[in-house]
């Protein structure tokens, strides 16, 4: 049905629909499924989504010992009333680190596109839950519109590190989270693309270079401004703003960058925060490892 943004806004605006109720039809169709079956199996990942954030904020570690608690820390400084970036933003920070860091403890989680980038959606759908008040519905509704965005990026660039760093799993997942912000927050389908653009173009050559291989460190803190990144080109778009080059052009700009980016930073742990002092120190401790001579 549809093979880019523009595409997909054409039809939910000819349509007088939702990017979701545009991407739910396109699963139909792709799939043969019902619309029951496609609906239940999305709400499963909703709850797969708000049980990993419940356990992340109750506190987690992970095994290698590099990433864990740091949720639960944003929370208790968000309560302090001490913040000073706003708490809707702490929160939807709070949550997207609580889900990475499920997911480093080998926890259960729903990818988002990827298991790396799997806290910036649910993070920000549990953080504007609070102010938005959706029905569930409307929360299954967020995430068939990350989807549809999702999908674009999946089939005209990617979605994975190794081929397109961490712009195309962070970045990918912060456009998706910033589109469906706009749609549950009343949004038409047009500003939704812009601010899938805004976000992804303030995201273009981020690299993915996990210490130690491990998706810990930076790809946790990653997600948290992502979903911070996502929340203010949502605002952005809802006030009127808009990008100058087209969401298509960004989404292909990506893909292009990624084509060029080095292999040592594309999630090889050859380059970037892997290779320095410190996280070739991390590396060797992890695993046993003796560190090279000068190391």
């Amino acid at each position: 049905m549809f093979r880019n943004v523009a595409e997909v806004v054409e039809l939910a605006e000819s349509k007088g629909v939702k990017i979701a109720e545009i991407m739910i039809q396109q699963e139909m169709e792709v799939t043969g499924r019902s619309r029951e079956e496609i609906i239940t199996q999305m709400d499963r990942n909703l709850t797969v989504m708000e049980e990993a954030v419940e356990r992340g904020l109750n506190g987690v570690k992970s095994v290698s010992g590099l990433t864990g608690g740091d949720a639960v820390l944003i929370q208790n400084y968000i309560k302090s009333g001490k913040s000073l970036s706003g708490n809707l933003i702490l929160d939807a920070v709070s949550k997207a680190v609580a889900t990475n860091e499920v997911n480093a403890a080998m926890g259960t989680i729903c990818a988002t596109p990827t298991a790396g980038s799997a806290g910036v959606v649910p993070g920000t759908l549990f953080a504007v839950k609070h102010k938005l008040n959706p029905t569930r519905e409307e929360m299954i509704e967020f995430l068939f519109t990350s989807g549809a965005f999702g999908f674009v990026v999946a089939n005209n660039a990617s979605i994975s590190g190794a081929a397109g760093g961490c712009q195309a799993e962070v970045g990918s997942a912060s456009g998706m989270a910033a589109a469906a912000i706009v749609e549950l927050a009343g949004g038409t389908p047009s500003q939704a693309a812009e601010a899938m653009a805004i976000t992804l173009k303030n995201m273009l050559g981020l690299v993915c270079d996990p210490v130690a291989g491990l998706v810990e460190v930076p790809c946790v803190k990653r997600n948290a401004m992502g979903a911070a990144n996502a929340m203010i080109a949502a605002d952005m778009a809802l006030a009127g703003v808009t990008s100058r080059i087209p969401c298509d052009e960004v989404i292909d700009a990506m893909y292009r960058i990624g084509q060029t980016m080095p292999v040592a930073l594309k999630e090889t742990a050859k380059g970037g925060l892997a290779a320095t002092p410190t996280g070739r120190a991390l590396e060797a401790k992890i695993f046993g490892i003796p560190l090279a001579q000068g190391e």
